[in-house]
């Protein structure tokens, strides 16, 4: 194990940090003590200091594969102006380039490479000749088909693991669920990995959703209020941040689009302008804001409902990276879900991208704390509501729920958290169809105790209690229904739960509709 005034010291000499944020010393002794790890922890959480401070410590060369050439720039002049030796290999380089970086990784002038997973198998001879300390494998969640970013050149690394067997792995990511973290380790061959999971509870961050009609009109209203904040706002089409731009432009705003149709030269101007604060309102597709270091985003508006949970809570987590209080707001259309819908079934794995953009659907419509819906998605329970999203602030009635969550919950347990949320309806409503009387669940104690609840009624409430990590679901496993530590403090504990009236949600759906067809 390293000394620990010596991490302190180099965190100080090269970072300018005279603390540690919360898990990263912890990582890095394991580093050092030569295991595997496995580091979820959300934008502006420190992850790359997990990864950087034991490079410079560790004897050899640490890899670190990175999926964006600009991040990676980004990265190497960071280090390299704080006095580290490092240097990246990508396809913008030119051979002469790159034969000048293999000549310094031979003379040991370089501490860490940052590599594309495409450009790896050109350093395979490089890599034999050097010694390899550490492995850093950057947006962990891109070799995931269950992930909300899936890369193909990630598939390949594995391979890493099994020819360095003695050199340790550390994947880090900002957004995994359940299912991506197992499918990083399983895919990485790194079974054993240590997993640090990060609170994903940013309180500084309000969050609110709205139905997506006027659209312009409430935004406009909304920037009323914070006329000098500066903040990014979400599209799904090229054709939407120009728009839009243009709009809030005409209103005197300092506006700038950027999406992967604008030439290069362009959008590093546009990044560059909105980090030093010469451009105030940056209206993009995903694409922008990965790796952007810039902690006074005071608000962040998705104009159009994101594809599934990860990928919103990663763009919502660009606001207030200073701690100081921000603003979040999502509009939320049936015509969004129609288009989302259209692309999801041409991805690769259709049914997994539907199930997760049902779910975000879901956290729109919901009653529910929205915070607590973010948390349990991830993993993490929170038992109180959080006070800082518009339902908290705005609750509808409730009525006593505990008897319904102990149906529900008990079907779950007999099924042994083997069916989703459907047949887990029509058992608790005893219907009898194929799938029920195959698999002979006709003669479990819950068949049929609660036929008196219709079938739309009990998918809400299920949804309700998935909202407040009552459930979970295993998106991997053919979204079967799991139940989670909360579960048991229903079933065995005595805990009471509070359910959403179910009069109100339908006005939401109807309001949702009839205001979706007016949309702009």
């Amino acid at each position: 194990m390293q000394d620990q005034e010596q991490l302190l010291y180099t965190l100080k000499e090269y970072f300018g940090y005279d603390s540690f944020r919360p898990l990263q010393q912890e990582i890095i002794n394991s580093i050092c003590n030569g295991n595997d790890n496995l580091v979820i922890m959300p934008t502006g959480g420190g992850k790359s200091i997990c990864y950087q401070l034991p490079a410079i410590l560790l004897p050899g060369i640490t890899l670190v594969i990175s999926p964006l050439i600009a991040l990676m720039k980004d990265q190497v002049d960071g280090l390299l102006a704080n006095g580290i030796s490092a240097a990246f290999v990508n396809s913008s380089q030119v051979e002469q380039e790159q034969q000048e970086i293999y000549k310094k990784l031979l003379n040991k002038e370089i501490k860490l490479l940052y590599v594309a997973p495409e450009s790896l198998n050109f350093l395979d001879t490089v890599l034999e000749q050097i010694e390899l300390s550490l492995i850093a494998i950057d947006e962990a969640h891109c070799i995931s088909s269950w992930g909300h970013d899936f890369r193909p050149a990630y598939t390949q690394l594995g391979y890493l693991k099994t020819k360095f067997q003695n050199v340790p792995v550390i994947a880090l990511t900002a957004t995994a669920d359940k299912a991506t973290r197992q499918d990083i380790r399983l895919q990485l061959r790194i079974p054993n990995a240590k997993e640090h999971l990060a609170s994903f509870d940013r309180k500084n961050l309000s969050l609110e959703v709205r139905p997506g009609n006027k659209r312009i009109e409430q935004i406009i209203n909304f920037l009323n209020d914070k006329p000098n904040d500066c903040g990014i706002i979400y599209c799904l089409s090229r054709k939407t941040t120009e728009m839009l731009a243009d709009k809030l432009q005409q209103q005197g705003y300092n506006t700038e689009a950027y999406h992967a149709g604008i030439d290069h030269k362009k959008r590093s101007q546009v990044q560059e302008q909105f980090i030093n604060d010469t451009v105030q309102i940056v209206c993009a597709t995903i694409a922008f804001g990965m790796g952007i270091d810039k902690s006074n985003v005071r608000w962040v508006i998705h104009y159009n409902l994101p594809k599934n949970i990860e990928g919103y809570y990663q763009e919502i987590g660009r606001a207030g990276r200073d701690g100081l209080p921000s603003s979040t707001l999502l509009f939320h259309s049936y015509a969004d879900v129609v288009q989302l819908q259209k692309f999801a079934n041409t991805s690769g794995n259709q049914e997994v991208q539907l199930a997760k953009l049902d779910r975000m659907k879901q956290y729109a419509e919901s009653l529910s704390c929205r915070r607590k819906i973010l948390l349990s998605y991830f993993g993490e329970l929170i038992e109180k509501d959080c006070g800082n999203c518009d339902v908290c602030k705005n609750p509808p009635s409730i009525i006593d729920g505990t008897i319904i969550a102990q149906k529900a919950l008990s079907c779950v347990t007999r099924i042994k958290e083997d069916e989703p949320i459907g047949t887990i309806i029509d058992v608790l409503r005893g219907a009898q169809n194929a799938v029920v009387l195959d698999k002979g669940y006709q003669q479990l104690k819950t068949y049929g105790i609660a036929n008196d609840i219709a079938w739309r009624d009990w998918q809400q409430y299920i949804i309700q209690l998935i909202n407040q990590g009552y459930l979970e679901i295993a998106f991997h496993q053919n979204n079967k229904l799991k139940l989670t530590e909360l579960s048991k403090k229903v079933l065995f504990e005595g805990e009471k739960v509070r359910l959403a009236n179910l009069a109100e949600f339908e006005k939401i759906r109807e309001v949702t509709k009839d205001q979706s067809n007016k949309a702009n």
